[in-house]
């Protein structure tokens, strides 16, 4: 059981002991910690924050336990209650409030949850923030409002409906043409809140969703990652269903898969591809990506003459790379999508919308547009990490020991050979050393990677 204490929030499993797991005294400590951080941005009479959650089973419990301590320090709450981190994010500014929380651990399982904090623009907090946060939970130095200035909670239930409007009011979203080609799609919504927004998004664009796990009550019905391992009844139902493409979302849906007409993955790595390729053919511009992405979002950006820039792990990096270099989109191959022309935040919503919006305009299959762009492949592998490894000494002793190739080191250590790449990283979110590698064959990729993790293994005397 673990409780992980960072700067881009708080995560742990339910249960079990204080300050060791996510349980309510962790909660709320860390709820009043934030809440007295955004009370410090700005001296002001009122303050509102936006809160809203996934489904998992632990859901309710953390939020209201996070809310009424925001009530405890004079805060409004606009309570969104089941919704998606981008709909909590894109409510933090339509509301213009003073942050956000968003009770979601993403893709791990369900006995884990987390807060995930925003900012008054609706976006992940800097390290700078997310470090003071950590001090003042640590230092315990929180005034309570008295009992005349308590804050109140406003339920909101209109802010899915809201996001999908402003989705499809966006330039790009071709709803007219979606709409002419009666699609049929499979949604895998992982009995999370997908399952509620992805089909409504669907059917305002047209598109005949089949719901597969769309109940939205937290009893994943399998690994909550979009990996292909776990997706084994989906790629089925595609096929069953005779369906044009199936769409998978994590619990929080900020994660974005597809699956083929033949039943085989899109690759989640050409997630952000697809609407790269369709975003950059429309407005000309740059795209950002993280050091552990695909090289193929680095080739359909020269290919429409923008500029590629990779920045290190983590929405809020590779969101303040794309603000330094004006890039008109951008994400994480881990199937995020960032269209900053709704708003910075990995968005699952609007990758779904511009990607139906290229496939019809390309009057294409979904296989047949995979099959149009660069094939790479990857392995990502993770080493599980125990106190006695020291990790910083193995990186650096990679370095040295591959000094002699590209080198990288923003973010853990990357290595760029002629015609693959590996990164190496200590996870932010889990306990464990993350490899990940790309080549030009799948034989190739796992090669490289399993090289890298014996290598590591001997450095630290596994």
């Amino acid at each position: 059981m673990t409780l992980i204490k960072s700067i881009s929030g708080i995560r742990g499993t339910i249960g079990g002991a204080q300050g060791e797991n996510l349980t309510p005294i962790d909660a709320v400590m860390y709820g009043a910690a934030y809440g007295t951080w955004v009370k410090k941005q700005h001296d002001k009479d009122s303050y509102k924050v936006v809160v809203g959650r996934d489904a998992r089973i632990s859901g309710n419990m953390i939020q209201e336990l996070v809310m009424n301590t925001l009530v405890g320090l004079g805060i409004n709450v606009i309570n969104l209650d089941l919704s998606t981190t981008p709909t909590v994010e894109m409510a933090v500014m339509m509301e213009h409030a003073d942050g956000g929380i968003i009770l979601t651990a993403s893709h791990n399982p369900k006995q884990w949850n987390a807060l995930k904090l925003l900012n008054n623009k609706g976006e992940f907090l800097d390290a700078a923030a997310g470090q003071e946060i950590l001090d003042i939970a640590e230092g315990g130095n929180m005034l309570f409002a008295s009992v005349d200035n308590l804050g109140q909670i406003t339920r909101n239930d209109a802010y899915i409906d809201l996001h999908i409007d402003e989705i499809l009011a966006l330039d790009l979203v071709n709803v007219k043409a979606i709409k002419a080609a009666n699609l049929k799609v499979v949604v895998d919504g992982v009995n999370s809140t997908g399952g509620i927004a992805i089909p409504l998004l669907l059917e305002a664009l047209g598109v005949q969703p089949v719901k597969l796990f769309c109940t939205p009550n937290g009893e994943f019905p399998h690994n909550p990652e979009p990996l292909k391992e776990h997706l084994g009844d989906l790629m089925r139902e595609v096929v069953t269903q005779g369906a044009d493409f199936g769409i998978v979302v994590d619990p929080d849906v900020d994660r974005l898969a597809f699956v083929d007409e033949k039943g085989e993955m899109f690759g989640e790595e050409y997630t952000l591809v697809a609407v790269a390729d369709y975003v950059l053919a429309n407005t000309s511009g740059n795209t950002v990506s993280n050091m552990s992405s695909s090289r193929a979002l680095r080739d359909i950006t020269n290919k429409h003459n923008g500029r590629y820039t990779a920045s290190a792990v983590g929405e809020v990096n590779v969101v303040q790379m794309m603000k330094d270099t004006k890039a008109v989109i951008g994400g994480e191959g881990n199937g995020g999508i960032i269209y900053p022309e709704l708003h910075y935040g990995r968005d699952s919503l609007v990758g779904v919308a511009l990607f139906l919006s290229h496939l019809v305009e390309q009057k294409t299959t979904v296989s047949g547009l995979r099959a149009s762009y660069p094939s790479y492949f990857m392995s990502k592998q993770k080493i599980a990490l125990t106190p006695e490894i020291d990790v910083d000494a193995i990186l650096e002793k990679m370095a040295e020991t591959y000094k002699a190739e590209e080198i990288t080191t923003i973010d853990g250590v990357k290595i760029d050979f002629e015609s693959n790449w590996v990164h190496l990283r200590k996870s932010n979110t889990e306990p464990i050393i993350r490899i990940y590698t790309e080549a030009v064959t799948q034989d190739a990729a796992d090669s490289l990677a399993n090289t890298i993790i014996g290598e590591i293994k001997q450095i630290a005397g596994l």
